[in-house]
């Protein structure tokens, strides 16, 4: 762009000082003639880098998962391969799920015993009510016997003491009193007994029994969660729509649960378009103005988009004071510089974007529209050039 102005403008010194000669070509004319698009030129370029900032560091970049197996296992089946589009939700590996299955059978298998108990220890609760309902009639009815025993046993001893009572009888009656008086003994014992089961209950009202089966059905439907949860976990799915790609894994292999030893690599289709520019360029950057970049995978074409954010960290703003991140954000950013976030606007939203792919772009501000068009004319010339390819081999 910077050529063609000084075409324009040698070609009016043309025709000022030599065609119609309307100034004499002298000393100081040479001077102001040489000067002038000198200066010109170099205010142009420092206003153009405010109103319309341009980089030439330009990407795309993809959120890509490290996938790991959350449980040990066999690998029986990998059926995606490498390289080629996933739905969200498609099956990325299964594991064997046999020794899981097992473990799932079994605490099914508990979990009815223990239901099985606990109506053994309801109805048991229900036969201590019972129970006491039998001891305390049993105890009101030899408390009546003992109470007639005991008329029985004065009116025989006062005959015996005026001789016209038999003393066997009386003697008889005092071991039926003792009888009686022992028999209420047990019977309030066993109704105490009985009262004692039915006090020890928890909060909740259950019986001790009934509590402590109640607890150990908890514990096996806990563990039994755990263990369907695992057997869910014999079979890895995609997070998102995507590629898989440094797929390693095969049939055969053991899959562990390590993140340092990832099983493989998944790409997903989300995608950031990142601007970089140096900090000072960014003051008049805002969300939402017009932006245009140009990638090397397109060769001559503009892709629209417009600037959704300004990352506002970045690693060298990191002291090592509470952590150890490396950098901030989805890729490492230059000493000195800010990343832009771009989103593809209209007709370019649906463009397929490599992941990698690099380019040049410019965002126009609000301020300068009039020399926008001088960006704009700049990022159309440089688009056009990358249809060559410079090379000799």
């Amino acid at each position: 762009m910077e050529l063609l102005l000084l075409g324009i403008y040698s070609f009016i010194v043309w025709l000022i000082f030599f065609k119609y000669k309307l100034l004499p070509w002298n000393t100081v004319s040479q001077v102001i003639v040489i000067t002038l698009p000198i200066i010109g030129i170099a205010a142009l370029i420092l206003l153009l880098n405010i109103a319309a900032p341009s980089s030439a560091d330009v990407r795309v970049i993809n959120y890509v998962v490290q996938i790991n197996p959350r449980v040990n296992g066999l690998v029986t089946e990998v059926p995606v391969e490498p390289n080629r589009p996933v739905r969200k939700g498609d099956v990325l590996f299964r594991l064997d799920s046999t020794p899981y299955e097992l473990e799932v059978n079994g605490l099914e298998a508990q979990l009815q015993q223990l239901d099985a108990q606990l109506i053994t220890a309801n109805a048991t609760q229900r036969g201590l009510g019972e129970q006491l309902r039998n001891a305390t009639a049993s105890k009101a009815a030899i408390a009546s016997q003992l109470k007639l025993a005991h008329i029985r046993e004065e009116q025989l001893r006062d005959l015996a003491s005026t001789g016209a009572g038999s003393r066997f009888d009386h003697e008889q009656a005092q071991t039926d009193v003792a009888n009686l008086r022992a028999q209420l003994d047990a019977a309030t014992a066993s109704e105490s007994q009985v009262r004692a089961k039915l006090a020890a209950r928890t909060p909740a009202g259950d019986l001790d029994e009934i509590a402590n089966v109640k607890a150990q059905i908890a514990r096996a439907e806990a563990a039994l969660k755990d263990a369907q949860w695992r057997l869910d976990q014999t079979i890895s799915r995609a997070p998102a729509d995507g590629t898989v790609i440094s797929l390693a894994l095969r049939p055969g292999a053991m899959a562990v649960p390590l993140p340092m030893v990832p099983a493989l690599s998944f790409v997903e289709n989300e995608q950031w378009i990142m601007m970089i520019f140096k900090q000072n360029e960014v003051r008049k950057i805002k969300a939402g103005q017009e932006a245009e970049i140009a990638l090397k995978m397109y060769p001559g074409r503009i892709i629209k988009c417009k600037v959704d954010s300004i990352m506002w960290a970045t690693a060298q703003g990191q002291l090592p004071i509470g952590g150890s991140s490396v950098f901030s954000g989805v890729a490492p950013v230059p000493p000195n510089s800010l990343a832009v976030r771009l989103l593809a606007d209209r007709k370019d939203v649906s463009l397929f974007l490599a992941s990698g792919a690099m380019g040049v772009g410019a965002v126009y501000t609000d301020a300068g529209a009039p020399i926008h068009i001088l960006r704009k004319v700049i990022l159309r010339v440089g688009a056009k050039i990358d249809w060559l390819i410079l090379k000799l081999h």
